[in-house]
């Protein structure tokens, strides 16, 4: 399994849509389009996302379906209100590249819609869930040389509370009056995601210091549920997301950073392996040195009356055993040396690549170091802020075809 030195964050963040949203988000999800803006969704690969939950018809067709069988009501609200929501469930890209990839991140999202389905507070009202594995992680792709894919997923479902209808003095039963008439799951987003009263571990509310309650954002809230329900399935390896983070940024340099580690350590360890290689050769040389020194050192007495010299036994033995191995020496002595030669050359090599490395992972660190991550965040806030902002005065204007038709004469004008 490749490394990873970054931290793996679980993300979710919910989204409310109006009537005018819906239809585009539902193009976007279902893969509805002809063409998109994010020129990293590759068209090939639709055939990957999964559903977990499919839509039986539009998710307006959905809605009105919903709302004729008194499943929900839309009793009380005003024109304007949000109709739908959208959970969109997160991880850094590495995170899935280090499990194992596509079937890895199929499992995770299964759980993590069991997590929806608690968050929305019941199956029969999500409209939509998908895992989008047709989406190219650009930067991770372009870093290691192939294709990473950003694997996420999107639920459509319609936010509901449940509400007690009251009988009202109308009633010709009095004693009716302000009792529960009917229980109803009305549709209300800000209702749904109302902050809440901040508990201890003991479950008792946290006071202010004048005395009210200190409440918890309900997107707080929304995390803490995703983390704690993800880690119960047993992904202990992940952490708790922040909203607004540049995590994923981030994680696509400190993920090639942990690549060149693991890397630079694998080289270490080949290193290591060579130079024990070459001393172990280098003692085996140096002894054989040492017999030819005691060779040389061999006195031959000679033998009064004869041509013959006389050796101790023991110099005898070693000049036989010398004798028997010289032709078998003399074929390995150059084996012998090439192989040195080799081993020399692969340290000298090794070295030098160690040393490229070191310089480029102090390069990466370098650049991390650098990073300004709260004013990044700071930034990307600022923008998601002005996005909502443009988008707001674009639905508000009607001008939305304006900018499909643009968009898509820049797009003939690209082929």
């Amino acid at each position: 399994m490749a490394r990873n030195d970054g931290i793996d964050r679980t993300t979710v963040r919910n989204v409310n849509l109006s009537e005018t949203k819906i239809s585009n988000t539902q193009r976007h999800n279902e893969r509805e389009k002809d063409s998109y803006r994010n020129e990293d969704i590759m068209p090939g690969r639709t055939a990957y996302n999964v559903h977990y939950k499919t839509p039986t018809g539009s998710y307006r067709e959905m809605f009105a379906q919903m709302e004729a069988s008194k499943t929900i009501s839309t009793r009380g609200l005003k024109e304007d209100a949000d109709h739908y929501g959208e959970l969109i469930f997160d991880v850094n890209s590495a995170y899935f590249h280090n499990h194992g990839g596509y079937e890895f991140a199929k499992k995770f999202y299964e759980d993590a819609y069991k997590s929806a389905v608690e968050i929305v507070g019941g199956e029969q009202y999500i409209l939509s869930a998908v895992m989008h594995a047709d989406e190219r992680n650009r930067a991770m792709s372009e870093a290691l040389g192939k294709d990473v894919f950003h694997y996420h997923l999107h639920v459509v479902y319609i936010p509901v509370v449940e509400k007690q209808v009251l009988w009202t003095k109308r009633c010709k039963d009095p004693s009716l009056v302000g009792t529960v008439k009917e229980t109803i799951m009305q549709v209300s987003s800000s209702k749904k995601w109302l902050s809440k009263p901040a508990v201890d571990e003991m479950g008792n509310p946290i006071l202010q210091k004048n005395g009210k309650p200190v409440l918890k954002k309900s997107y707080s809230q929304l995390q803490d549920d995703f983390f704690d329900h993800m880690r119960a399935a047993g992904y202990e390896d992940v952490e708790r997301g922040e909203r607004g983070s540049t995590e994923e940024h981030l994680t696509v340099m400190q993920f090639k950073i942990g690549q060149e580690q693991a890397r630079l350590e694998e080289l270490q360890e080949q290193q290591a392996k060579e130079t024990a290689g070459f001393e172990k050769k280098k003692a085996k040389i140096e002894k054989q040195e040492t017999n030819l020194e005691r060779i040389e050192q061999i006195e031959a007495k000679p033998i009064p009356l004869t041509s013959k010299v006389a050796v101790e036994k023991a110099d005898y033995d070693l000049l036989k055993s010398a004798a028997n191995k010289y032709v078998v020496q003399e074929k390995k002595e150059s084996k012998l040396q090439k192989a040195l030669d080799k081993a020399k050359k692969m340290i000298a090599d090794l070295t030098a690549e160690l040393k490229a490395v070191k310089a480029e992972l102090l390069e990466y660190k370098s650049v991390i170091g650098k990073l300004d991550r709260a004013g990044l965040e700071r930034e990307n806030a600022e923008l998601r802020e002005k996005v909502r902002w443009y988008d707001s005065i674009i639905d508000a204007k009607n001008l939305r075809n304006l900018f499909i038709r643009h968009g898509h004469r820049r797009q003939q004008e690209r082929q």
